[in-house]
């Protein structure tokens, strides 16, 4: 569910039971029209492999250039916790976030890395972006190393 305020934002909120409970918000951007990267980072994300049921976890880190939206950061907090019971495969739930939050905020440049940890023994990481990155604009390394087990 897409909204344009924000509600859940100084309330004692549950955390919903799917993704699909979950409500993102949005505000205004206070410097429309000045490129510049907003960057969230979600190093603890869990979902459930929808196969066998167990836990995945992945590092997440989501960068975009605003254009008149920001997301606002309580409801995401809600909505990535949202698929702590929710079973996908980890490219699913790296490319809905995004296209959820893209929907939402129609920003002028958006990208997500999905850092996940081994399953089997294969790491798989999920990348996506959409737009055109502002001339000029510093969008800095994502910071997360790839993963080289216990060498």
């Amino acid at each position: 569910m897409l909204a344009s305020e924000a509600p859940l934002l100084g309330r004692a909120v549950a955390l919903p039971a799917s993704p699909e409970e979950a409500r993102l918000e949005r505000v205004p951007n206070p410097h429309p029209g000045t490129a510049y990267v907003a960057r969230f980072t979600a190093p603890e994300f869990t979902s459930l492999c929808p196969v066998t049921g167990q836990p995945d976890f992945a590092h997440l880190v989501i960068d975009y250039v605003p254009g008149d939206w920001l997301v606002e950061s309580k409801s995401l907090k809600l909505y990535l916790g949202a698929f702590r019971n929710h079973g996908a495969f980890h490219e699913d739930c790296t490319i809905r976030i995004g296209k959820d939050l893209v929907a939402l905020l129609s920003p002028l440049w958006f990208r997500i890395g999905g850092y996940w940890y081994p399953r089997g023994g294969i790491p798989i990481d999920v990348f996506w972006q959409t737009g055109d990155l502002p001339q000029g604009t510093w969008v800095p390394d994502q910071g997360v190393a790839p993963y080289r087990g216990r060498g």
